[in-house]
């Protein structure tokens, strides 16, 4: 018995419709607050001053998170007459970063202490347990001071085989810092910093806003 095939080349086969293309959306966006304080520039030496000499008072570490370096067991140094105005100006930019979490106008206290990084320190990963916001004022930034590094919250991407910037990826943000920039961020965000790398000290004021 005869039988008869009939075959289609790919050159012959009908094209495909274009694929309309997807609608990305980018979900589970964390929001960081950065400002740069430049009126109070002339106020930053006399600030150093007064860390300085908070170091030559009580020169023992509080320890913590902070290694290579000094941080405050003076969890007020905001507080202190000479830190006046930068305090207002924190508890004006927390105020904002409520209102746009959504949590309007809640009554908070601030904590704040001094870290010190000599040549070498660093702070090592860890998250402000227990805090409604997170935040630093940087003081003195000379160059080669480590940067400021958010680790990705979401913990099923450490899983992921794609790093960097693409879609889906695993990636860490560096916050490259300067002196008088004011950072805030969610407590829960894990970060570190980076080893210093000069001689001159790297001092910051972080802050940790507080329910009363």
């Amino acid at each position: 018995m005869n039988s008869t095939y009939s075959v289609t080349m790919g050159d012959n086969v009908a094209a495909s419709p274009a694929l309309p293309p997807a609608q990305a959306f980018d979900l589970f966006a964390t929001r960081i607050w950065q400002v740069p304080l430049k009126y109070p520039a002339p106020q930053y030496a006399s600030w150093v001053q007064a860390i300085e000499a908070m170091r030559t008072a009580n020169p023992a570490p509080a320890g913590r998170t902070n290694r290579g370096g000094w941080n405050s067991t003076d969890n007020a140094v905001l507080q202190q007459p000479a830190f006046a105005d930068l305090l207002g100006v924190t508890r004006g930019y927390c105020a904002q970063a409520f209102a746009e979490m959504g949590l309007g106008n809640p009554a908070f206290a601030l904590q704040s202490w001094v870290n010190i990084h000599d040549r070498g320190g660093f702070n090592f990963q860890h998250l402000h347990e227990g805090a409604l916001l997170c935040g630093t004022f940087y003081l003195q930034v000379p160059e080669g001071s480590g940067a400021l590094v958010f680790k990705d919250p979401r913990l099923g991407v450490l899983n992921s085989f794609a790093k960097g910037n693409g879609a889906n990826a695993y990636k860490d943000i560096q916050l490259r810092p300067s002196a008088g920039l004011l950072v805030l961020f969610p407590h829960w965000l894990e970060h570190f910093v980076e080893p210093h790398g000069n001689d001159l000290p790297r001092i910051c004021i972080p802050f940790n806003a507080v329910r009363p």
